[in-house]
This record gives C-alpha cells, structure tokens and sequence, in this order.
C-alpha cells in the first residue's frame, strides 16, 4: 500500500535525509525526525522555512503533490515586516512582478498570529521601529523561494514562513518536529472520469 507521510519540519531543516553539501558542521535533514525506509519528500521546503512537508514511497503520488502542472494549492501563515495596506494585498491577489515572470493570483488575507503557535529557534530578529504582522497566503506555484519574493516585491520582507496547508492536508494537530501517517486514498485521490451517457434508443412504432 501507498505510504503517504506528514511531518511538521522545524525551521534549520533540511528536506532531505542526508546532507551532501560537504559543509563542516553537521546540519539536521530529515533523518534526524523520521526512520522510515523508503520514503523521500513531496516538493521541498526551504530550510530556513517551517512547517508541513508530505513524504511517500511512490512516484506517481510524489508528482501529485509536487509538480507544478498539477497546481496544488499550498497555503503558508507568513509573518512580514510591517501592516500590510489594502494595495499591497491587492497586489498579491492580482500577481506580483518578478524576475522570473509574473505571479499566478494567489490569495491573501491578514490574519491575527496562529493559536498556540510554536516558537522558533533561533527566534526572528525584530526592529523596536517597525511592527510585524502576520497574512495567510494560498499559491498554486512552486517557484523557489516564491513566497519570500512575493512580499518583499509589495514591500514587506517575511520575517518567519511556515506552510500550513498542502491540498486538503493540514497542519492541525501535529507539533513541530513530529509525523504521522495519513490516507493517501483520500488526501490525493485522483479524479474519477465523468460517466458517459449514451443516446435514448429510438422507439420503434
């Protein structure tokens, strides 16, 4: 059977299970959370960036999630350097001017910081002048580093990023630096082909 994972990744992780940068100092990848043969990550989260990551064991299902063709909505709480104006979240929801080509509209709201938030280790470093708040963005795009890009292009460079939601699969309940299995039945279940209807016969008379 399908083994579909969700980890809650701690920020200072790597997405992958082994570090093959040749760095001297050893840094945390997946290996450090998880012992599970077999698995590999669903599309990367950056590792200064927190939160769901899907792991599973096959290829089909990887490209389900992560290829970009299959605009899965990934949804993020972005904490950002000051008060985002109503032009700003315009700008996020009608697509952001980048080097790489214009965003998709995404959706954006303001949003008060998350219940029972996590801390984060090292915490963010914040300037007395300059409030931060905190906006829900939802992307069907998966270019790197996208969502930093699109806030610092309005004007409010993110100060933390976790990604709470990946298609209909959440964050809830999963503490950071945990896992659990989960249905990849129903998580990702492909979309059955519409029934066909055949013509009414002609009657005969």
């Amino acid at each position: 059977m399908t083994r579909l994972i969700k980890f809650n990744k701690p920020y200072d992780v790597l997405s992958q299970f082994t570090d093959k940068s040749g760095v001297g100092s050893a840094r945390r990848t997946l290996s450090d959370f998880i012992q599970v043969p077999g698995v590999y990550a669903a599309g990367r989260l950056d590792r200064d960036s927190e939160g769901l990551l899907l792991l599973t064991d096959t290829g089909p299902l990887q490209a389900r999630i992560a290829d970009p063709r299959a605009k899965q909505p990934k949804t993020y709480w972005v904490q950002i350097e000051g008060i985002p104006s109503d032009d700003a979240l315009h700008a996020l929801r009608t697509g952001v001017a980048l080097k790489d080509g214009p965003t998709r509209p995404a959706k954006a709201t303001r949003m008060e910081q998350p219940k029972d938030l996590w801390p984060r280790t090292p915490p963010i470093r914040v300037r007395k002048s300059v409030p931060d708040s905190w906006i829900r963005l939802t992307i069907t795009e998966g270019r790197n580093r996208q969502v930093r890009r699109m806030t610092a292009a309005v004007g409010h460079p993110t100060l933390r990023l976790i990604r709470y939601q990946i298609g209909t699969i959440t964050l809830d309940d999963l503490a950071s630096g945990t896992w659990q299995d989960i249905d990849p039945r129903t998580s990702f279940a492909r979309p059955s082909a519409p029934k066909s209807r055949r013509a009414p016969r002609a009657q005969k008379g």
